[in-house]
């Protein structure tokens, strides 16, 4: 994946000896270091943001794992994805993207804002930290799960820790916004054990699981139905926040619930986290690859990583516009990106960018926003492949001692 997602200046960085000489050998190829698909391949790759954000009801990806399929394809048509784990996790279900960068959503805002910088790696040195307020049979499901990870997928998770005290995690509905959140009663607890796993396992990157307290099955039925808020994203969000902050490292949560009773009526969009007792196998698929965070400086251009400046792209939608890294991106004054908005994913939010104050491409569904991506990376202008949207070129006034002249067009 290094050498898939390095930003070379130019392929003649690398060039080989062969094009100093007067005709190549008939077998001879001139490559790109980065290129992916032709050998002729002289563009710099193509660079997309994919962001949904969690807890807030959104029609696509708020539910388990279901904005995944616009991931994979999405992923097909540019040459780098960056997306976070509400978009690619489906609990005990995952898909492996070999060149979509899984990015925690504090990390994704930091990058954003260039504060931050992207390093691919080819696998990190995951640790797990459980929640001690979970009982005996939960914890050894989640290490089996762990254990299963490490033989059948040869993830590298190499150790774990049980917190010192129990996270008593709490979680509502913010009353303003309509979205969930909550918090953990004991966060020093989490910091102390993702502490020993990092200094003394050197683990890079961090799975938690925590135990949620159990729901009424009426409190979830509408999001079993495909309905309403998912009320453990809020929260679990809090706690990766809480730990990709403190230690800049990546890490993604998996929620312990004792299992719901079986349901003859079941959404397909809820239908992954009804498969079994842990929703911790897409997290460790994720971490096990997730890029590293380095602080935006000098060393960071130099190790080929990527930077905001890098983004050509950025979809999300249409009201949920108001987040830090979606601000970030929309107000770039350097390398601004395409900001595509979605109409059809509506969310609980009201965020939307004429409120805010800034221009996006709106598009009504995913379909159309691939195809503007595509249209994009090929350099190609999307009204142009509408009727009649493209009009007559405009003519730029020109000042002069003070009052305007127009150039008409010879």
């Amino acid at each position: 994946m290094e050498a898939a997602l390095s930003r070379s200046p130019l392929c003649l960085a690398h060039r080989s000896p062969l094009l100093n000489q007067k005709s190549p050998p008939f077998n001879a190829t001139i490559s790109c270091s980065y290129s992916t698909h032709s050998p002729f391949k002289f563009k710099r790759q193509y660079t997309s943001v994919m962001i949904v954000p969690t807890g807030i009801g959104a029609a696509i990806g708020g539910f388990a794992g279901d904005a995944l399929p616009v991931a994979r394809v999405l992923s097909n048509v540019v040459d780098c994805l960056i997306t976070h784990p509400n978009v690619l996790n489906a609990a005990m279900l995952y898909w492996p993207l070999p060149n979509t960068l899984y990015v925690e959503g504090y990390a994704l805002d930091r990058f954003a804002e260039g504060l931050w910088a992207l390093q691919p790696i080819h696998q990190n040195r995951v640790g797990l930290v459980l929640d001690a307020g979970m009982e005996k049979e939960l914890q050894i499901r989640h290490l089996q799960v762990a254990d299963a990870a490490r033989a059948s997928l040869g993830l590298n998770v190499v150790e774990y820790i049980v917190t010192d005290t129990p996270l008593k995690v709490e979680k509502w509905i913010d009353p303003e916004s309509g979205q969930s959140t909550g918090r953990i009663k004991h966060p020093d607890s989490l910091l102390r054990a993702v502490e020993t796993l990092v200094n003394k396992s050197q683990v890079n990157a961090i799975a938690v699981v925590g135990r949620f307290p159990d729901d009424d099955i009426q409190e979830v039925d509408d999001y079993r139905q495909g309905m309403g808020i998912d009320n453990l994203a809020g929260v679990e969000a809090v706690i990766s926040h809480l730990v990709v902050r403190s230690f800049q490292i990546p890490c993604a949560h998996a929620p312990a619930l004792s299992p719901f009773p079986l349901s003859l009526s079941l959404c397909p969009k809820s239908a992954a986290e009804e498969l079994g007792y842990t929703f911790l196998p897409c997290v460790l698929a994720g971490l096990s690859k997730a890029p590293q965070y380095l602080v935006k400086n000098s060393e960071s251009t130099e190790r080929g990583c990527i930077l905001a400046s890098d983004v050509d792209s950025v979809i999300l939608p249409k009201d949920a516009c108001g987040g830090d890294g979606a601000l970030a991106f929309a107000r770039s004054r350097k390398n601004k990106p395409l900001i595509i908005t979605v109409e059809e994913n509506e969310t609980v939010l009201n965020d939307t960018p004429d409120k805010l104050g800034f221009e996006v491409l709106q598009v009504s569904n995913y379909w159309e926003a691939i195809g503007v991506i595509a249209a994009h990376k090929a350099g190609v202008d999307p009204f142009s492949l509408r009727r009649d949207q493209i009009s007559n070129i405009h003519c730029k006034s020109v000042a002069v001692n003070g009052y305007s002249l127009s150039r008409e067009r010879t």
